[in-house]
């Protein structure tokens, strides 16, 4: 990828690293232990004998599968006394069923940690992750990625700190959140891709007047509408904004522009342009029904690109939101995809810290330009596929105007249940903006207070 893409993300990270440093200060220590480095480190994969190195992962879908099967042959075939025992699951499945197995006396050595409050904070205050500073000293992870990056990846012993303390995990993927759209339905509708919000508002008109669901949509985790009201709070509030707001340094969610995306959300929900009943349709199956035709849109992760793009080849096109006017700058949720950790307990800490270092290698960025996939450091190897090359246009444009902002479920451990139950019943008529505002700004003050 261009060295441009590297700047976007770092610049982004930085700021966001930035903004939270200035929220929160360092807290007590933990009740329990932190887990330790280990004393020495070994980089010789060889002389550690035969190991069956256990790896929990959530690439399942299109190019994200097919990159990390190609690099665990890879592994293999460079280190033929190591045996790669693979359990990949969804990202939802994946967050239901991680913390029991780190809590159990046999973990998996690697997992991908999510980061946030909810996820990578937790793991490392209860002592189940292994901090990676002597395993980075080892290997160069902080001359190869650039600070920001890492500091995003990085938690304070207690917990209480993201984006300080000891880097936790590493990772091998850049996304951003952007609008996907059926190139032949558009045409069949007489609409241009939309560049605007206004053009965009009159798309979904013009499909759901033509008997379209304009906006594919599944909503039965509650990640996927904090997703779009994060979109939607982008636009209406901006992203500095929005990264004071997620990282406790200003704002309130019931300040008037973000109740206003709650609104356009419930707009939206009850002039038909969302999926019928998409409260009980899985996230998953979104990009699936989207390209069997179901949706003129659909907003989502590049993650889903690859599959995509074998899916609907030419049909398929992905640009960031629409601008709030024309020639304006473009801002959305993104950053670097879930790092991968070493657990605790793990009894082969140094054959996990070579694997890491493996699938995130140089080499392995072209290994994921080749699968579709966006790196999240720069390749040498360019994409090849429509659809990818889109992303990567997009990509490049978020870096040069510094447009990532920070995915809100970090905001508090509880996010996902207190703010997404909320807007499940905005998008269900059940619920108004006002209502889901407040549950939001009530989970956010009680978490504030703890720290």
């Amino acid at each position: 990828m261009p060295t441009l893409m590297r700047r976007s993300t770092v610049a982004a990270a930085a700021a966001l690293v930035t903004a939270l440093a200035a929220a929160c200060a360092p807290g007590s220590s933990d009740d329990k232990p932190a887990s330790k480095a280990p004393a020495a480190v070994s980089t010789d994969v060889a002389k550690a004998g035969n190991v069956t190195l256990t790896v929990w992962d959530q690439e399942v879908q299109g190019g994200l599968k097919e990159q990390i099967e190609k690099l665990n042959a890879q592994f293999e075939a460079k280190y033929p006394n190591v045996k790669i025992k693979r359990v990949s699951r969804s990202f939802s499945d994946l967050q239901k069923t991680l913390r029991l197995a780190l809590s159990g006396s046999t973990p998996p050595d690697v997992v991908e940690a999510n980061q946030g409050y909810a996820a990578m904070a937790q793991y490392v205050k209860d002592g189940m992750l292994l901090p990676l500073g002597a395993y980075d000293q080892a290997y160069g992870w902080s001359k190869r990625y650039p600070k920001g990056l890492l500091d995003l990846n990085s938690v304070t012993k207690d917990g209480k700190l993201i984006g300080s303390g000891d880097l936790y995990g590493v990772s091998l993927n850049g996304e951003i959140v952007g609008l996907y759209y059926n190139k032949e339905k558009l045409a069949k509708l007489g609409i241009q891709p939309p560049k605007t919000w206004d053009e965009f508002e009159q798309a979904l008109a013009t499909a759901k007047g033509k008997g379209e669901v304009p906006i594919a949509f599944g909503n039965l985790e509650k990640l996927p509408a904090m997703q779009l009201y994060g979109i939607l709070q982008d636009a209406a509030t901006g992203k500095e904004a929005v990264r004071k707001l997620v990282f406790g340094t200003g704002g309130s969610w019931t300040d008037a522009s973000n109740v206003q995306a709650a609104q356009k959300l419930a707009d939206w929900a009850k002039k038909g342009y969302l999926t019928k009943d998409s409260n009980s349709v899985k996230w998953d199956d979104t990009p699936v029904n989207f390209a069997k035709g179901e949706g003129v849109f659909m907003f989502g992760g590049t993650w889903w690109a690859p599959d995509l793009n074998d899916r609907m080849k030419d049909k398929v096109g992905f640009a960031l939101p629409p601008a709030p006017q024309a020639g304006a700058p473009v801002a959305t949720m993104g950053g670097e995809s879930l790092p991968w950790s070493i657990t605790s307990k793990s009894k082969h800490a140094d054959v996990a810290a070579a694997y890491i270092n493996f699938i995130t290698s140089p080499e392995a960025m072209n290994v994921a330009v080749q699968a579709g996939s966006l790196p999240v450091l720069p390749a040498t190897t360019q994409p090849d596929k429509p659809l990818m090359k889109e992303v990567s246009t997009a990509w490049a444009e978020l870096s040069k105007n510094d447009g990532t902002t920070p995915y809100i479920d970090y905001t508090t451990p509880t996010f996902t249940d207190a703010f997404g139950g909320p807007l499940q019943g905005v998008v269900a008529g059940k619920k108004s903006a006002q209502e889901a505002m407040k549950a939001a700004q009530d989970d956010y003050t009680a978490f504030q207070k703890k720290k």
